[in-house]
């Protein structure tokens, strides 16, 4: 296939042409354009525009976007964040519906356009309630897209994605957050922090949260753009949620180091969170929320479309390879 992939020297990007460029011919969109090998060519946002400016393909995949600013609530970059992810979704998404040889559409979401935070596993027919101008953003990105495919077939159901039209096929995916070589995220911040020796305090919290390896990222989108996978949102992640103290034992594990996981009693945590939130520490609240709430994404949907049982790559496994690379 010919493939189109937006944002391609990103983190995802970076490692979908590795995937697929033995297979498949690779053209990228971004706003930068250094050679990279797998890549045939890097066009410009403004290439769009221009009649014959970017050749014929199969299959677009849209990364594009402003990704999630863990270090502030975002709230002060809202049209930032509109004008990057629904904005260049529209684009991209409009120039897809234009081009009659183009017949597959991958975008990528975030489980966050779905829920800020989830009450037992979220699934796919969860009624979206994205808290924050990065999921707001995505979830019009989502709207549009549905929309619009829904103004070009009637026959489509409202809030979804008409799976029996052979002409295109479009694919929302809402993964959880996505780990591996080269990834720079809230992953990475973890890891320094257990690499100078801090102890981790919040040991007395137990919780789950799903995780996703590049390599079934990698794996789902081939699957998606070689087979014959009916049109719809996706929820992407590993198969086994991990829990918090589980993810330190791992990173310790990865640096030789034995674990320093502290269970103070979760009374005081909140006590000292409450106080942080007065005098603006790095530990408030909220803070406390994210760091020990459950967050469990279901991946049947997209693993019974795609005909497997497992993803082939274990959160486990798919976790060490994260944090070999980032030792090396």
């Amino acid at each position: 296939m010919k493939i189109l992939i937006t944002g391609v020297h990103g983190f995802v990007g970076t490692n979908l042409v590795e995937a697929l460029k033995r297979e498949h011919t690779i053209y990228g969109l971004d706003i930068i354009a250094p050679e990279r090998e797998g890549v045939v060519k890097t066009y410009s946002w403004d290439d769009l525009d221009k009649e014959g400016g970017i050749p014929d393909v199969d299959a677009i995949i849209h990364l594009a976007g402003k990704a999630h600013d863990v270090k502030s609530d975002g709230h002060g970059q809202k049209d930032v964040y509109m004008k990057v992810n629904y904005g260049l979704t529209t684009r991209i998404f409009d120039y897809f519906l234009a081009h009659p040889k183009c017949r597959k559409f991958v975008f990528f979401s975030t489980a966050k356009s779905a829920a800020d935070k989830v009450d037992g596993i979220l699934t796919e027919d969860v009624v979206p309630a994205p808290v924050g101008p990065y999921g707001e953003s995505k979830i019009a990105a989502e709207n549009y897209i549905i929309s619009k495919f829904q103004d070009c077939h009637s026959e489509s159901k409202p809030s979804t994605l008409n799976s029996q039209l052979p002409a295109k096929q479009v694919y929302i995916f809402r993964p959880c957050m996505i780990h591996g070589p080269g990834n720079k995220g809230n992953l990475n911040l973890l890891y320094n922090a257990v690499r100078k020796g801090l102890p981790w305090p919040l040991g007395s919290f137990e919780n789950k949260r799903t995780f996703t390896s590049i390599e079934n990222i990698c794996f789902a989108v081939n699957g998606v753009l070689t087979g014959d996978v009916p049109s719809g949102i996706y929820n992407m992640g590993d198969d086994e949620p991990l829990s918090t103290n589980e993810l330190i034992e791992e990173i310790c594990m990865s640096l030789d180091r034995k674990p320093r996981i502290w269970k103070l009693p979760k009374g005081l945590m909140c006590a000292v969170a409450e106080v942080g939130g007065w005098l603006h520490m790095p530990l408030n609240p909220e803070r406390l929320r994210k760091l020990t709430e459950n967050y469990i994404s279901s991946n049947a949907k997209i693993k019974a479309a795609l005909g497997v049982e497992r993803m082939p790559v274990d959160a486990r496994t798919g976790l060490k390879r994260t944090l070999e690379a980032f030792r090396g």
